[in-house]
């Protein structure tokens, strides 16, 4: 069982981030934690939880849901499936952070139970179809790339994308 705690102090903001759990590289989670928060939310205040375990019965890779109040949510769990290949592991966590992203912005939110994306109710849409999992299944490849060119350079991206950047 991994445990890494991480603290960003940017402009006197804070945001943390803890990793917990198994089958996972810690180094890669904090990479893509790291980037993501510096890169795209580095004025907000919260703290996540990034949970790696087995999700194989939720029949999903990932989840990210806020643990405090509903309104304007600032504690938030990222569960992540253990033992995926690192190109799925990359694109999976960066989907979950565009979600945390919507909550922090207020483009996600919940309200009387429900939940809404850019003020209409998801609850219409199939879940591919809801305008929060669009925004962020549109999102995976693009943010991989950038992350892995960053973080990485060009070269070792285009080894891991198989394809020229």
């Amino acid at each position: 069982l991994y445990f890494f705690f991480h603290l960003d102090f940017t402009l006197g903001i804070m945001s943390c981030f803890e990793t917990v759990g198994y089958g996972y590289s810690k180094l890669l989670c904090e990479d893509i934690a790291s980037w993501f928060i510096n890169k795209y939310i580095p004025r907000h205040k919260f703290y996540v939880r990034i949970v790696h375990k087995g999700l194989k019965r939720e029949h999903s890779f990932g989840f990210c849901d806020f643990v405090d109040q509903a309104y304007r949510p600032r504690v938030f769990v990222i569960e992540v499936q253990s033992n995926l290949s690192k190109e799925m592991y990359i694109k999976t966590l960066l989907h979950e952070f565009v979600h945390l992203k919507q909550w922090l912005q207020g483009t996600l939110r919940m309200k009387s139970g429900k939940m809404y994306f850019d003020g209409e109710s998801v609850e219409k849409y199939e879940y591919m179809d809801q305008p929060h999992e669009v925004e962020a299944y549109d999102s995976e490849e693009r943010l991989a790339r950038e992350f892995l060119c960053d973080t990485y350079g060009k070269k070792f991206a285009e080894k891991i994308v198989g394809e020229k950047l």
